[in-house]
């Protein structure tokens, strides 16, 4: 794994429609960045095609981190994104990487053994979840410790995120666990200062 891929992976934001509800998308994820997020999924699954689009461009335009998009490959690359996050009921890594430029990047969602054969060909894998979390409610079983660590070695090399209820108090076994950073979304989406719980997560990221 090339050392800025590892960098960028650090530490996620992946934004969410309910969380953000009032809020200016662009400015919080800013906020988020202060703190120290190294990338940024935008993911809102309430949002039509264009008005995802739209939003896109704008975190691209306005942030200096990677903006990778949730699902959609076809927004993703007209919005000039980093990359594109993609599911288990999503186009498959392998025929995304056919229409993807150089260097656009690919993650791939991974919360069972079932699923790994789906992330082959992905640049990353976001596994999970963690822990149960209210965020994702279909997201399955939590993982805990012991189930990530699995999947980490069935990745056999592929970079891999802890995601799902993961709080800065976890950090340490994520990265015990083979983890290279971790995804979050209410724990700091859900915080009055996003600032502030991003930071958490950096010193935690930083002293694992």
């Amino acid at each position: 794994m090339a050392p800025n891929l590892a960098a960028l992976l650090r530490l996620m934001l992946v934004t969410d429609d309910a969380l953000l509800a009032g809020r200016d998308l662009v400015a919080t994820c800013q906020a988020a960045v202060r703190g120290g997020v190294t990338s940024v999924e935008l993911r809102l699954k309430r949002a039509p095609p264009r008005e995802l689009l739209a939003r896109a461009r704008e975190l691209v335009a306005a942030l200096e981190v990677p903006i990778f998009v949730n699902d959609r490959l076809d927004v993703a690359l007209a919005a000039g994104a980093a990359g594109v996050h993609l599911g288990p009921d999503d186009l498959p890594p392998r025929l995304a990487r056919r229409a993807a430029p150089e260097g656009f990047l690919i993650g791939a969602s991974v919360g069972t053994p079932a699923e790994v054969s789906g992330g082959e060909g992905a640049d990353y894998w976001g596994v999970g979840p963690w822990r149960v979390t209210a965020t994702k409610p279909d997201a399955g079983a939590a993982l805990g410790t012991d189930g990530f660590r699995r999947l980490v070695t069935a990745a056999r090399g592929i970079p891999c995120l802890a995601i799902g209820g993961v709080a800065p108090e976890d950090v340490a076994a994520v990265r015990a666990a083979g983890g290279v950073g971790v995804a979050v979304v209410s724990g700091i989406l859900a915080e009055p200062d996003v600032t502030a719980a991003a930071s958490r997560y950096r010193r935690a990221l930083s002293t694992a």
